[in-house]
């Protein structure tokens, strides 16, 4: 059997107290991959990567107002996204890239401030009919 590798408690205690700075907002589009209509959150892809490259946000917590029941998975969304992050110690994001193999230099949090059904294809309906004479 493998051996998974442990992260020590000095690594855990600096990812468990992070300090997480000032929200920054910012908007992307794209589509719900899940949603944990207990936990109030969401998966989602966006098609613009955000700031450390991810395209694929997990667990984002949903606004308090919005119904998870009236969510849908794999439509266009425009998702307006409030973004903290915590940087980590050099000690850490050494430890991270050599033992566990993890090139990480900060940790996120991400809440969704306010989701909106893009109208796709609004556009599109009876436009296609060809001019025959």
């Amino acid at each position: 059997m493998g051996k998974e590798k442990e992260i020590p408690k000095w690594v855990q205690d600096e990812i468990r107290d992070a300090k997480f700075g000032k929200p920054e907002s910012f908007t992307r589009t794209g589509y719900i991959l899940e949603i944990y209509e207990k936990d109030m959150k969401i998966d989602s892809q966006l098609y613009e990567a955000i700031e450390d490259g991810r395209k694929i946000i997990e667990g984002m917590n949903l606004p308090k107002k919005t119904k998870p029941a009236d969510l849908m998975k794999g439509v266009v969304y425009e998702f307006t996204i409030n973004s903290s992050k915590a940087p980590l110690s050099k000690k850490v994001i050494e430890f991270l890239k050599k033992e566990m193999e993890i090139d990480m230099d900060a940790i996120y949090q991400f809440e969704l401030a306010k989701l909106e059904l893009m109208d796709v294809d609004s556009d599109s309906s009876g436009e296609e009919e060809s001019e025959e004479e």
